[in-house]
């Protein structure tokens, strides 16, 4: 079964990003997807790592009991599309916490013979859907963390030969109407084409 897990991420349902997560979870929808929508404030997600989680933080197996329903949910999913807004060159607190309290030993990753090995073998699509406040140029002058994580780093806890898109609208400070419309119509082609 075609089974999405959106994670979204921002607070505001009158924002952009709210029209670019209707936009994803719409058309996955109409691709026969059935769509897991985690949209973390609505469900209170707490991004914040307790002393308690960091202490059993390798004890696999029980590292997972704080958030067992996102690690199942994740475990389900065959592909993954997070949408959410770079704020200060980085992911918002919410998803960044996701990232520390659910991709967990055991979870996401293992170690073998000192390596970090991925275990998320059931994700072989992955998309970002993003906006920048600022230039492309401003961006990768900071090294673009959001980017360089998503391509990079979760790349080596999905499949191996998971597919990767990212489609980030930069300089949305400044974009117009055009632009985002623009921008909202990439992400209904990459959905369709998903």
């Amino acid at each position: 079964m075609k089974r999405a897990l959106v994670l979204y991420a921002h607070p505001c349902e009158e924002s952009f990003a709210a029209s670019v997560h209707h936009t994803v979870v719409t058309r996955l929808r109409a691709n026969d997807w059935a769509v897991d929508d985690c949209n973390l404030y609505e469900e209170g997600f707490s991004p914040v790592l307790s002393g308690p989680e960091r202490r059993a933080y390798h004890d696999i197996g029980p590292n997972t009991l704080p958030v067992q329903d996102y690690v199942e949910r994740i475990r389900r999913a065959r592909a993954l599309v997070m949408v959410f807004p770079v704020w200060n060159f980085g992911y918002p607190a919410i998803l960044k916490g996701f990232f520390d309290r659910v991709f967990l030993p055991g979870v996401s990753f293992g170690m073998v013979d000192g390596k970090v090995q991925g275990m998320l073998h059931n994700i072989r699509r992955v998309a970002a859907v993003t906006t920048y406040g600022g230039t492309r140029t401003r961006a990768t002058l900071a090294g673009d963390p959001p980017r360089r994580i998503v391509m990079r780093a979760l790349r080596k806890t999905v499949h191996p030969g998971a597919s990767f898109r990212y489609l980030a609208l930069y300089d949305m400070n400044r974009a117009t109407h055009v632009q985002r419309e623009a921008h909202l119509t990439r992400v209904y082609r990459e959905m369709d084409a998903f």
